[in-house]
């Protein structure tokens, strides 16, 4: 979609007013409300790139006015900035610095820290001194994709000249930090005195090849709307360029994502493992008509090999991605063969192990070149290209991976848009490692500690009931990502919602098994794969034995066993699919690497504590408990890990407010004395059930394992 201009001058007066109330001045408002236009534009910014500033006056301790560069800080987003996210600077003693010859980053960041008016503010942007060496009161800066389809060509001076004539300044590629911020003034100056000597129209921007696009002006308005003007016009001239495209012969139809996913997930932790880094990776697939374009097209591996479309991409893709076989064909998903499919997870290990070794190939002469003294960075690919499926993120999380497929569908746009006009040519691999290993760039993916269960996909079934909702919530707050099952569509959604943007809510009949395969199927499509199975669907039906009517006790096995196995059966598939099958029989041990799995289930006290007139459940119960210990038998050469929870009481829709008033009533105690009537005296909530499966997760070394959740009850505690 062509970029548009969004600027509302009712919206702009309201941003004045509500950050006013704030004790925000009248140029920060203007500036957080453009630079989060800026932001919501995904053709124009992506998560956390780009900057923006304005240069005002702030009044100090002494009632003094200090001028002060307002520049996007460290860590912040543009579509989500607020006036915080610009912390002020001290604007003379940064300018003060463009005498300097020579300044490290260190130097750099410190000098800028320096002179925050608020000493607790985030670090100014790396680019702050370009910003406040231009004269400017408002400057905007953006990783265009249209703007790079001009600048990443071979004649990107030529082109950007032609397209926009005299109204911007070229620069060519400097790595951002003090060096840039020279030569972008200078090139400014010598622009400026050349229009002035010429008569020409005045400066709107800055082309800074192979980079990106700045924009300045006198007000907010201004310098986002020759943003905007100035990306209309590069659209406007690849709009007059061929797409010529060179599609591959690929098996028709391919096997689907779900069969595919979970062996490159298995393949890329064990090749994780080998290097030093965690097992657990999530991945993102876009398969849309882009990123097929660019997938299965013969010039795939040429084209992959170019680089990146900005050199700030390159710490969330790496400096290329990595082509993957042509996957097997296959009619549908049941069609897949499984020879086929060893096969190409040998193809795919082979291609991971090329990639690795040229990684490594690629840092050896590199650090040589810089002198030696840098510490390599794991090798794995963070970029996939999957023919006849699309391009896939790889991630720390489903959240993390999300980023990288949004930059590697602009890096598809930005590519196949470059070569409609002449070739896309990026930065060199010198160029890239400098920024692939400058650390003010690392410093922006952040180091803060993992979560105990992050890079863990867990499906709770019956997730809209009230313990598997607090099952999915404890298990999000531990850092996992959720797939969110419930025969209520709607409450898994919101269940879902709860658990962050990336979980995926699903509606499935647990009792159907093929609406089981392709509940997992999805789950591992969007994920990837599966880790952890919270198997908790359940219902209870009442009624003596010797009365009780087939039909109803079938179809409590159908839901509260056979259910339970369907759903084993479809996560052991896709165990097995991640680590090929990896685990050895005759007590050997299974190969490093492997994902392995957990099956977590609800059994609940009548199993091993069955009421009267409860045997339709309690049966069912005991049943699903043998088939715990069966999967823990079976599993633990595989590294499956299977446990159960013995829960007893909690307020669900297994026991409603209406059945907890009259077993107290015919028990002639009170409601919370029948919810309290344990050895603790305390009544036993869905959260403790949910902190009970969470660390059942955790407990790297149990399995065939029947945690009880009861508050104390003695006929039900396993002995």
């Amino acid at each position: 979609m062509p970029v548009q201009n969004r600027w509302s001058d009712s919206d702009a007066q309201e941003a004045i007013a509500s950050y006013g109330a704030q004790g925000v001045g009248v140029d920060l408002a203007l500036r957080t409300y453009s630079a989060r236009l800026l932001g919501a534009d995904p053709q124009l910014v992506l998560h956390g790139g780009g900057n923006t500033s304005v240069k005002t006056t702030v009044v100090g301790l002494l009632g003094e006015p200090i001028s002060v560069l307002c520049v996007k800080g460290s860590g912040w987003d543009l579509g989500t900035i607020e006036p915080q996210g610009h912390p002020a600077v001290r604007l003379e003693p940064l300018r003060a610095l463009r005498a300097l010859d020579a300044l490290s980053d260190e130097a750099m960041v410190a000098a800028q820290r320096q002179n925050l008016i608020d000493p607790a503010a985030p670090n100014p942007s790396v680019e702050a001194l370009l910003h406040a060496f231009l004269p400017h009161t408002f400057v905007d800066h953006t990783h265009s994709t249209a703007l790079l389809a001009l600048a990443d060509q071979s004649d990107a001076a030529q082109v950007c000249r032609e397209v926009f004539g005299e109204r911007v300044a070229l620069v060519p590629y400097v790595m951002p930090g003090f060096a840039l911020a020279k030569a972008c003034a200078a090139a400014w100056e010598a622009a400026e005195a050349q229009r002035l000597a010429q008569g020409g129209p005045e400066l709107e921007g800055m082309v800074l090849l192979q980079h990106g696009l700045f924009s300045f002006g006198a007000t907010a308005e201004q310098s986002y709307s020759r943003m905007i003007e100035l990306v209309r016009r590069a659209e406007e001239r690849l709009g007059q360029g061929q797409h010529t495209l060179q599609p591959v012969v690929l098996p028709e139809p391919q096997a689907p994502a779900a069969a595919l996913l979970p062996i490159l997930r298995g393949a890329l932790g064990r090749a994780a493992v080998i290097v030093g880094c965690p097992a657990h990776w999530i991945l993102a697939l876009r398969d849309t008509p882009l990123t097929r374009s660019v997938v299965d097209d013969a010039r795939l591996p040429d084209w992959a090999s170019r680089g990146v479309a900005t050199p700030d991409h390159v710490i969330r893709t790496k400096a290329w991605p990595l082509v993957l076989p042509p996957p097997p064909a296959a009619a549908d998903r049941a069609a897949v063969d499984p020879g086929a499919l060893v096969a190409w997870g040998t193809q795919v290990e082979a291609a991971l192990a090329t990639y690795l070794a040229n990684y490594r190939a690629y840092f050896t002469r590199q650090n040589q070149r810089v002198g030696g003294g840098k510490t390599p960075l794991d090798p794995l690919p963070r970029l996939l290209a999957l023919p006849g499926h699309g391009l896939i993120g790889v991630g720390r999380s489903a959240a993390d991976a999300a980023v990288t497929a949004d930059i590697a569908e602009a890096w598809a746009t930005t590519l196949l848009a470059a070569e409609s006009i002449g070739r896309f040519q990026p930065v060199n691999e010198d160029d890239t490692f400098d920024m692939e290993y400058w650390s003010l760039e690392q410093a922006k993916l952040g180091k803060a500690a993992e979560k105990p269960l992050a890079r863990q996909v867990v499906l709770v079934t019956g997730g809209g009931g009230a313990i598997g909702e607090a099952t999915a919530r404890a298990f999000a707050a531990a850092g996992a990502d959720l797939a969110v099952i419930d025969l209520d569509g709607e409450r898994a959604a919101a269940v879902a919602a709860a658990c962050g943007p990336r979980a995926l809510a699903l509606r499935c009949d647990v009792t159907d098994s093929a609406a089981v395969r392709v509940a997992f199927d999805r789950c591992c499509a969007h994920f990837g794969g599966v880790d952890i199975i919270v198997s908790n669907a359940g219902a209870a039906w009442t009624g003596a034995m010797a009365d009780l009517p087939d039909a109803v006790l079938r179809t409590s096995f159908e839901l509260n066993f056979f259910s339970h196995q369907s759903v084993a059966q479809a996560a052991m598939a896709v165990f097995r699919a991640q680590d090929r099958s990896s685990g050895v029989t005759n007590g050997q041990t299974a190969p490093s690497g492997r994902l392995g799995g957990q099956l977590l289930f609800n059994v609940s006290k009548q199993a091993l504590n069955p009421g009267a007139n409860f045997g339709a459940y309690g049966t069912s119960k005991a049943a699903l408990l043998a088939l715990m210990r069966q999967y823990a038998l079976e599993g633990g050469d595989a590294g499956v890990r299977v446990n159960a929870i013995n829960a007893d009481r909690i307020r669900s829709g297994l026991l409603d407010d209406a059945m907890i008033r009259d077993r107290a009533a015919a028990r002639g105690i009170s409601e919370a004395a029948y919810m309290g009537g344990n050895l603790l005296g305390a009544e036993v909530r869905a959260a403790d059930v949910a902190a009970a499966f969470v660390a059942l997760a955790r407990m790297e070394r149990t399995t065939g394992a029947v945690l009880t959740v009861d508050g104390g009850n003695v006929p039900a505690m396993v002995r």
